[in-house]
């Protein structure tokens, strides 16, 4: 039973779909901001790690090579080298959520 009065509604432009991201494309983007996070909390937690702080008879390779401040270099990098291409590949390859 139809009326005259009621007829289907008209669909007008749609709006542009907020795109959401999946779990795994947060998750790459998260690794390299949560390693340098886990880097400054080690060099908080130990800074008898870290040789500018107490400079006696240490070496240029001691000044070169930190663990914590290996780590957050390693975060940066990731963050921003290697994250941003590997989660537009991940969007690339037909995730229907991402």
């Amino acid at each position: 039973m139809s009326s005259e009065l009621a007829g289907p509604l008209e669909r007008g432009a749609q709006p542009d779909r907020i795109r959401r991201r999946s779990a795994r494309i947060l998750a790459v983007e998260l690794l390299g901001p949560l390693t340098v996070l886990g880097g400054i909390v080690w060099a908080v937690l130990q800074p008898y790690r870290i040789v500018f702080l107490d400079r006696a008879g240490k070496g240029f390779y001691d000044y070169l090579v930190q663990p914590p401040l290996l780590v957050i270099s390693v975060g940066l990098l990731f963050a921003l080298a290697v994250a941003p291409g590997l989660a537009e590949d991940m969007r690339g390859d037909g995730d229907p959520e991402g």
